[in-house]
């Protein structure tokens, strides 16, 4: 009798497991909350949910320095696209979206779509180990991931928007296992804050680069913001 109970038991628990894994990869991961901006219009806004990794300025040369590496990275080699020729001095905030958190993408400001660019890589690398992604996805800590392999050899899609104060632009990151990036924008498209413009699979990062120092940060390294609701900096009148 030990032994078939054991057995149910077992099986019992498999289910639930296997249960909560489908839900989770096939409900929950897919949810669509609705996101209602501020209605301050100089507040520039999360891109994403997820855990701040890092906050760093943008050099007048438009490089930012990254401690891993000790040199500074061109924007460029992140955004893998200029800015048409603009240099983008200003900030940089890095945030990181585990499988637990909402993974559709925001506009952060209001605007035009100027420029969508794709860039494929041969292989994308993990963006982190297990000990980091337990530390964010689980105890809900901030790794600086900042000048990682990953950070700059990984495939990427970044989204150009800009209005009459302030241009930004959304580098959305891919991880080893992200399926694909979704995107419901079109280049010349009027965005307005909070309005959804692309879906990424699995574990990813988004990169929010903000083309001005005349802001005030409202975020720190280890928050966590919602997309299209959680204010990150406000323009300076």
């Amino acid at each position: 009798m030990r032994i078939p109970t054991l057995l149910k038991w077992m099986l019992g628990v498999g289910a639930v497991v296997a249960g909560a894994n489908w839900f989770l990869r096939k409900v929950w991961f897919y949810r669509d909350p609705l996101r209602v901006p501020p209605p301050d219009p100089n507040l520039i806004l999360a891109p994403c949910d997820g855990k701040v990794v890092y906050i760093r300025p943008v050099n007048p040369d438009g490089t930012v320095f990254a401690e891993k590496l000790g040199r500074p990275i061109p924007i460029t080699e992140i955004t893998r696209a200029d800015w048409n020729g603009a240099t983008p001095e200003g900030w940089l905030i890095g945030i990181y979206m585990s499988p637990l958190d909402v993974h559709y993408n925001y506009a952060p400001i209001a605007g035009i779509v100027r420029k969508i660019v794709y860039t494929p890589a041969r292989t994308n690398l993990p963006m982190v180990d297990l000990w980091e992604y337990v530390s964010m996805a689980w105890l809900r800590r901030a790794v600086d991931l900042l000048g990682k392999r990953y950070h700059l050899q990984n495939e990427r899609q970044t989204i150009f928007i800009d209005n009459e104060r302030v241009h930004v632009a959304l580098v959305e990151i891919a991880d080893k296992f992200v399926n694909k990036i979704t995107t419901y924008v079109r280049e010349g498209q009027c965005v307005k804050p909070a309005q959804k413009i692309s879906f990424i699979e699995r574990g990813s990062q988004v990169d929010l680069l903000i083309g001005t120092r005349a802001v005030e940060i409202l975020t720190h390294t280890g928050a966590q913001v919602y997309g299209g609701q959680t204010p990150v900096a406000r323009l300076i009148e």
